[in-house]
């Protein structure tokens, strides 16, 4: 009887084995320390999660379908290593949670993912910043350059390459829900190329959102990014442009200049942005604001798995980001971050 019930166990287990060879369970976990000093506010001491990389845990696999396709999924979900709560949202896999299909015509995805220019998860295409959306307090892009995040309701559509260039398409059919009438949600279109010749790799992206459903504004908001990557051999060279609007909210420009370069066996990198633009919201008084900011930071790989890094960012805010005193609270405009911690992939 025990050996007929080892059997099965077994038997059990190895049919559970089976099912689930082609799933892959994936994860980063980023732990740090870091100081920072918002203008006007306290000096700040923190242990800190997904200050380089966001902290995760995932689950993907693929099947085969015959004849050149294939459908497959991503459940992804964001937490915080220093006290175990969830990040990204509340819910569960808030970071992606995709269904998709791909074949010769392409890959089809239904769920939740990044927009294109959000810097987050597969579907997006953003390039021509080095730091990318680490290091937040400072560093990442979407401080200055106008970003929709993470977008429910979504479908997107990424062509097949011709000549290391790919056509991307992206609809959200409600941004954070649709449970109204179609012309009562908040909608999200995206249109991109992306491309790699040689040791070039660059992308070009706009995106509008209407004013519709739970929008905070009332007229539609617009923009265009674009932005590229050279690998010289001795360094990778990047630079990055936006212009974004809204008739009602800002009119805005941003740019950065970034490296990654080699060195002592990790890597280094430097960078700056830069920000002018228009509140539009204000009727009197100062309406211009600018910004810039200057980066840098260090990855040092321990492993093919683990690397440990450190960071620095210093950001000055002009004009009516001058006086911005909520902004300040959170380091958009003034003030400045330094920071290291460890990384490790499974």
């Amino acid at each position: 009887m025990k050996k007929s019930l080892i059997a099965l166990a077994v038997l059990g287990a190895s049919s559970v084995a089976f099912a689930a060879s082609n799933v892959t369970l994936y994860g980063v976990l980023d732990g740090g320390v870091v100081v920072s000093k918002a203008k006007k506010a306290d000096t700040k001491v923190q242990a800190k999660s997904g200050f380089d990389s966001g902290s995760r845990w995932g689950l993907k696999g693929v099947e085969d379908l015959g004849n050149g396709y294939s459908v497959g999924f991503q459940l992804e979900q964001g937490y915080n290593l220093d006290d175990g709560t969830t990040a990204s949202g509340t819910g569960t896999f808030t970071r992606e949670s995709r269904l998709f299909v791909q074949g010769g015509f392409g890959t089809l995805s239904f769920g939740r993912f990044g927009s294109l220019a959000s810097g987050a998860g597969t579907q997006t295409i953003l390039t021509g910043w080095q730091f990318g959306t680490s290091y937040k307090e400072t560093g990442s892009w979407t401080k200055y350059g106008k970003e929709n995040d993470r977008i429910n309701n979504a479908i997107s559509y990424v062509s097949p390459a011709f000549g290391g260039t790919t056509l991307h398409a992206m609809y959200s059919n409600g941004m954070s829900n649709d449970d109204t009438k179609w012309s009562g949600n908040h909608h999200y279109y995206g249109l991109g190329i992306k491309t790699t010749v040689g040791a070039l790799d660059g992308s070009v992206i706009f995106e509008a959102t209407d004013a519709k459903g739970d929008a905070e504004y009332t007229e539609p908001a617009y923009s265009i990014t674009a932005g590229a990557n050279y690998n010289f051999g001795i360094a990778t060279v990047s630079g990055i442009y936006q212009y974004a609007w809204s008739s009602d909210e800002y009119k805005q420009n941003a740019f950065g200049l970034s490296t990654a370069i080699p060195a002592f066996g990790g890597t280094a990198k430097l960078g700056t942005k830069f920000v002018f633009g228009k509140d539009e919201t204000k009727i009197s008084g100062e309406d211009k604001y600018n910004g810039w900011s200057i980066n840098a930071g260090y990855n040092y790989p321990l492993s093919k798995r683990t690397y440990a890094y450190g960071y620095a960012g210093y950001t000055h805010g002009g004009k009516l980001w001058k006086t911005h005193t909520a902004a300040e609270a959170d380091l958009v405009h003034n003030g400045y971050a330094i920071g290291m911690g460890l990384v490790h992939n499974f």
